[in-house]
């Protein structure tokens, strides 16, 4: 067993549990960030479990689910719920509606590009991360689903990394709850883990995105759990945070 298959069934262990515990936390209260938080969280799930899967056997349609989730839209997602989270009821639809339409997009360009990969070249002893930009068609070559990867990562960074470094700076300020400080900056520090593990793989260093995986998965749930323990002091002013009680 290869250590990358480990790392990735790993990642989206934890992945499960946390969607999980997120997904509960929208049942109960009914609010969109968790929900948003939770389709995230399973889309990186879904991205590690398609990982884990190549580390073993080819097949297309998993391949599909690990560029579209791992590749395209996790971060994005994510991020979203920070935004219904922070901004103003009519900014969080008018984006929602814009990043359901730009999915679908993304959704329609991976489905035509597949009927042009390179399936032969696949081999279990390379991760995928080193190898998906040969298997996939080159931009000129109808690989335009590749030119969205960058706008929903950049978009999903912004607002992940972007509204957790504001919940911090907001609780600092305020010098109350220092659980929803710490919590906050090791979500914001697990989202950049990722982010930057993801840009090593678009410039060739595709096995280091595993480990960030794992190193994002922990950080992020942990900071999750952090924030959201009960503080010594509550108040209304203290729902402003990515991650409220």
């Amino acid at each position: 067993m290869s250590l990358n298959l480990v790392l990735s069934f790993l990642s989206a262990f934890i992945m499960v549990v946390f969607t999980i515990y997120v997904l509960q936390r929208y049942f109960v209260r009914r609010k969109l960030y968790f929900l948003f938080w939770g389709l995230g969280l399973a889309m990186f799930a879904i991205g590690s479990f398609s990982e884990a899967y190549l580390a073993l056997s080819w097949n297309k349609w998993v391949f599909f689910c690990w560029y579209l989730f791992g590749a395209v839209l996790t971060a994005a997602w994510i991020g979203q719920g920070t935004v219904y989270l922070l901004a103003k009821q009519r900014t969080a639809q008018i984006t929602t509606v814009v990043l359901v339409t730009a999915s679908l997009i993304a959704t329609i360009l991976l489905l035509t590009t597949m009927v042009d990969l390179t399936e032969s070249i696949f081999s279990v002893s390379e991760p995928i991360s080193e190898q998906y930009q040969e298997i996939m068609p080159a931009i000129a070559e109808g690989g335009i689903v590749r030119l969205t990867t960058p706008f929903f990562n950049i978009y999903g960074l912004i607002t992940l990394v972007g509204g957790a470094l504001y919940s911090t700076y907001l609780f600092w300020r305020k010098r109350i709850l220092p659980n929803r400080v710490i919590g906050n900056v090791l979500i914001a520090v697990g989202a950049l883990t990722i982010a930057s593990a993801s840009t090593l793989t678009r410039f060739g260093y595709g096995s280091y995105l595993y480990l960030g995986e794992l190193f994002a998965a922990i950080l992020m749930f942990s900071g999750f759990l952090v924030a959201a323990a009960p503080g010594p002091i509550r108040s209304k002013k203290d729902s402003t945070g990515t991650t409220p009680v």
